[in-house]
């Protein structure tokens, strides 16, 4: 590879790292209002990590390589761990006593928006320290966003390449007005937190928790200051603003900028927003009329947590209202299956993702339709657009990788001595970026604290695949990557 483009992936990620490490004084300033001691943590964290940034950003300036799929491959992956260990530090520091695989655990989980934690005594915990966590999700977020709509489609690893701003073609070039985009996308981005926050003020959370869940609810990360979740909070009012915000959050950015800014109606009939509306419907009745029949729970009640679980899950968010592994085998599978989904594609929800369901089914029935008239021509279509051969290969690919990664997670996870229903459910968990598994372990109750540390750096492994959506990843194991 060309030493100018690494030069480039380097100067980007250290730039990145020193507005992290500019956003270390937030919580640093938290904790000294509180009189908390780790303000000092943060805040000496923030000078070192900005110098050491700052440095290396210094030494790598100059003319940056022209943007290609090696130097997009390279960023995103070395982004993602500049942010991570960058995250890490102040975990490692502070008071509560992580050790650098419990504090990476923990900065992984927050800037993939992952959600699972190894963190007890969230009640208690001090206030800069929640305020981290929720902030490394947010900006995770908003990298996730960027990342599925700008580069991956560029790179043609993921997201659908038929996202139009204007009437730019994305396969050429992402948005036509890219500063368009980018003012549209943090004010949405902002906006729709702000909202959500001032909701939940109104509904009963006080100004700590509201600022800190509306992050962590429109990132999908999930972290909550509080160990029992959303199930603190036993309003319906909340719970239902948390389920709406959270839909919201798993459907396109570049489909709600169409729709806000150029009041594009038609941008919401992108069919994966209606695949991903009709699983969210389907499965949040199932669960509801499940738990009425077999439980006797109270319809209303019932589809009020059956939905927010399931969005939560579906949307890769993570929070609980409740321990629902304890409404049934039905349920209990059908929450698991939906581990596997994820929001659209452009949003900040992981998983498989509701486009590649569309594809995919729209593969299947082409191939069985073919068997019947086997000289037919029966083409792929995304709505009206016809799916290019190499776009079916992809997403085939993007599945089988991503089962057979599941599966290799599962028995090296087994192999730290993991029981089977935590390996198989942590696995998952970890690379679909949901959060919570299943089981007295690592279930909705419980947390990934008592997990050993390979076990730990396996699945820290297992959530960088997924937000990277894997081949991203893979890739740069490839010896032809590194040629020049």
């Amino acid at each position: 590879m060309h030493a100018q483009t690494i030069r480039s992936a380097v100067f980007i990620a250290s730039m990145a790292g020193l507005y992290l490490s500019a956003a270390m004084l937030a919580p640093a300033a938290v904790d000294f209002y509180f009189g908390n001691p780790d303000w000092q943590v943060f805040t000496v964290s923030s000078f070192s990590v900005g110098a050491v940034c700052l440095a290396a950003a210094a030494s790598t300036r100059g003319a940056n390589a022209p943007f290609s799929r090696r130097l997009g491959f390279l960023l995103v992956n070395l982004l993602w761990i500049v942010l991570s260990v960058t995250g890490a530090i102040p975990f490692y520091l502070a008071s509560l006593g992580l050790d650098m695989a419990d504090a990476l655990f923990e900065s992984v989980s927050a800037v993939t928006t992952t959600g699972a934690t190894v963190i007890s005594g969230l009640d208690s915990a001090p206030p800069g320290l929640l305020l981290w966590r929720s902030l490394l999700q947010w900006i995770g977020g908003i990298g996730i966003v960027a990342l599925g709509l700008l580069v991956l489609p560029y790179l043609k690893v993921g997201g659908f390449t038929v996202f139009k701003m204007e009437s730019s073609d994305t396969s050429e070039k992402p948005f036509e007005r890219f500063a368009v985009f980018v003012r549209a996308f943090f004010a949405i981005y902002i906006g729709l937190t702000l909202t959500c926050a001032i909701l939940y003020k109104v509904l009963g959370m006080s100004d700590f928790d509201a600022i800190n869940h509306a992050m962590t609810t429109m990132a999908t990360g999930g972290f909550s200051t509080h160990d029992a979740s959303f199930g603190a909070f036993q309003s319906a009012g909340l719970i239902w603003t948390a389920t709406i915000f959270m839909a919201i959050a798993g459907l396109p950015f570049s489909v709600l900028i169409l729709f806000a800014v150029r009041g594009r109606l038609d941008a919401l009939r992108d069919p994966q927003i209606y695949a991903y509306a009709g699983l969210v419907v389907v499965l949040t009745l199932t669960i509801a009329l499940s738990l009425r029949l077999s439980q006797g729970e109270s319809f209303g009640p019932a589809l009020t947590h059956a939905a927010f679980n399931v969005v939560s899950i579906i949307t890769t968010t993570g929070f609980a209202s409740t321990d629902y592994t304890l409404w049934g085998p039905l349920a209990v599978v059908i929450l698991f299956m939906a581990t596997f989904l994820g929001g659209c594609s452009g949003s900040t929800a992981g998983g498989i993702k509701a486009y590649r369901l569309v594809i995919i089914y729209g593969s299947i029935r082409a191939g069985l339709m073919r068997l019947i008239y086997p000289h037919s021509v029966r083409p792929v279509r995304y709505g009206s657009v016809a799916v290019e051969p190499d776009m079916q290969r992809t997403v085939f690919l993007f599945v089988c990788a991503y089962v057979g990664i599941w599966a290799l997670g599962s028995v090296a996870l087994a192999a730290t001595g993991l029981d089977v229903e935590t390996a198989i459910s942590g696995s998952i968990t970890a690379l679909a970026n949901v959060g919570p598994g299943i089981g007295p372990v690592i279930g909705p109750a419980g947390n990934f604290a008592s997990l050993g540390d390979p076990a730990k750096i396996i699945l820290v492994f297992l959530m960088l695949l997924g937000r990277l959506e894997i081949l991203a990843v893979l890739v740069l194991l490839l010896p032809a990557f590194w040629r020049e």
